[in-house]
């Protein structure tokens, strides 16, 4: 849809508009009327041929009756040839030989020209071979087609006198057999373009009627528009003029606008519900006000409150963590000594195992308080060693929740790596699979070498569908709440993935699930 901008550019769309419709009104009407023209001239060529053809068929055939006649009427009291001689003579008699228009010519089958006014040196010719500038027999074509029923007609090029130029031109021949000759008329074809000339001259005159009366109807509508356009113009801009004023006005004084100062009613109407908005807003402006500054106040002393809370709470998280070490580390040394006294006992295999879930949610906590703060170097860790490590430190954890490892550990696998950071993907990886893995099933651990470039570690188990892939490694996302846990592991896995470019792949359906993770051999991204 065309928007206008302007007045200005609303009549100039208008006249343009104008211009198109009345020259698509042109252009119709001269279509149609060429349509018209071509139709005209198609109806007066065949008018005019089948109304020629018809007038030298009926002339021939009462030539041919005319012979048939006097020949019948003679025949027992002259000669055969006193009576072909009688014949021509007073067919040339009875007709206007000497017009090009108006003849007759009759030839005798074998070709030879017996009768031809126009040009009485011919006679006695033999014409039968002779083609016209075409390449058509034409005294051939007219012998053969007269001796048919009912004759025939033959299109050709022959000379014509008048225009001292070849013409096309139609003929009808039909035989009298009794004397095998062939008796036939033509008529000129050229009189036909003067038709169409005449006519052709009527239709340029009537498209030049019709353009000019549509031009002139376009002119005037352009100058009406422009007569609208100046008047309306200086109007509304009166009016938009009083509404500026107006509104410059109520900044000062809170009154109405005087209906007399604006002609047209719509402005009228505009400028009441200007009114009506300005008290509108400043009354809401007022109010506004008001409540702003109180919220100010109220979210500064609320921002003030939330800050303290974070801080109180980042630093008891802090105490928390730094005091849970040493107890904790109390009881992994104590838990250690009683198993070398006392190493079957179930208990103690417990306490043990829930100690060592202790230490990896505490390792965790601890890795996100320093992560922002800590340097994490890379190293060259043997892989191998250190999966191995860590599978030992989990076997007691997996034996009380009655799962058991099957590991495919390929060996003197290194790795360029933080040890802290790869700690963090093993165990919480390790300690998922004990969560969540179905009672007495297997958790497969693999670490291979993938190709020359990658080394490739999963962790697969018997567990339910993750039902929501993409949520998984987002923070305090948990699977299932029952499970236990805070939620954070996949996640701290997720940001140092991301950070050493680790790639991370995840399949999981109604029968298993498995974590696969792709480390560059000698991935030097810093820490």
């Amino acid at each position: 849809m065309i928007k206008a901008k302007s007045l200005y550019h609303l009549i100039l769309y208008s006249i343009f508009f104008i211009i198109i419709l009345t020259s698509s009104f042109t252009f119709i009407i001269i279509e149609n009327t060429f349509d018209e023209f071509q139709e005209k001239i198609k109806i007066i060529k065949e008018d005019y041929s089948q109304k020629q053809k018809e007038l030298i068929q009926a002339d021939i055939k009462y030539t041919l009756k005319f012979i048939e006649y006097y020949h019948n009427k003679f025949k027992d009291i002259k000669s055969e040839e006193e009576i072909k001689k009688d014949l021509l003579s007073s067919i040339g008699q009875i007709r206007d030989d000497k017009s090009v228009d108006d003849y007759i010519f009759i030839y005798k089958f074998d070709g030879t020209l017996l009768y031809y006014p126009v040009e009485a040196e011919s006679i006695g010719k033999n014409l039968y071979e002779f083609t016209d500038p075409s390449g058509k027999q034409v005294i051939k074509e007219l012998i053969n087609i007269s001796q048919k029923k009912d004759g025939g007609f033959v299109k050709y090029i022959w000379y014509k006198p008048a225009l001292k130029n070849d013409a096309l031109k139609i003929s009808y021949a039909l035989s009298y057999k009794p004397w095998n000759w062939t008796i036939g008329k033509g008529i000129y074809l050229d009189e036909i373009d003067e038709l169409v000339k005449k006519k052709k001259d009527e239709y340029d005159e009537k498209i030049a009627n019709y353009v000019l009366q549509i031009l002139s109807l376009t002119i005037m509508l352009v100058l009406y528009s422009i007569f609208i356009y100046k008047n309306a113009t200086i109007l509304i801009v009166n009016d938009v003029k009083e509404i500026g004023k107006y509104f410059k006005e109520t900044q000062k004084s809170d009154t109405r606008i005087n209906q007399n100062r604006l002609i047209f009613g719509e402005f009228k109407v505009i400028a009441n519900y200007a009114y009506d908005a300005m008290h509108s807003i400043k009354d809401k402006t007022l109010m506004l006000e008001g409540l702003n500054k109180h919220l100010e106040e109220k979210v500064e002393e609320q921002t003030k409150e939330l800050k303290e809370l974070i801080d109180s709470q980042k630093k008891f998280l802090k105490n928390s963590v730094h005091e849970i070490n040493t107890p904790l580390s109390i009881i992994r040394t104590n838990i250690d000594l009683l198993k070398m006294h006392t190493p079957s006992n179930k208990y103690i295999s417990n306490i043990d195992s829930g100690t060592k879930i202790i230490q990896y949610i505490y390792d965790d906590l601890s890795y996100l308080i320093k992560k922002d703060r800590v340097e994490y170097p890379k190293e060259y860790i043997n892989f191998t060693e250190f999966l191995n490590d860590r599978l030992s430190f989990f076997y007691t954890v997996a034996v009380s929740n009655e799962l058991h490892f099957i590991a495919n550990i390929e060996e003197d696998i290194y790795i360029k790596f933080n040890k802290l950071e790869l700690q963090r993907i093993v165990d919480n990886n390790i300690s998922n699979a004990i969560k969540y893995s179905h009672a007495r099933s297997p958790i497969y651990i693999n670490l291979t070498y993938f190709d020359d470039e990658y080394v490739e570690f999963f962790v697969q188990t018997n567990s339910d569908k993750i039902t929501n892939p993409d949520k998984i490694f987002g923070d305090f996302y948990r699977e299932n709440t029952s499970r236990g846990g805070f939620g954070l592991g996949l996640r701290i896995v997720k940001e140092i993935c991301d950070k050493n470019l680790v790639i991370i792949s995840l399949n999981s359906n109604e029968k298993d699930t498995k974590f696969t993770y792709r480390f560059k051999i000698n991935e030097n991204t810093a820490s």
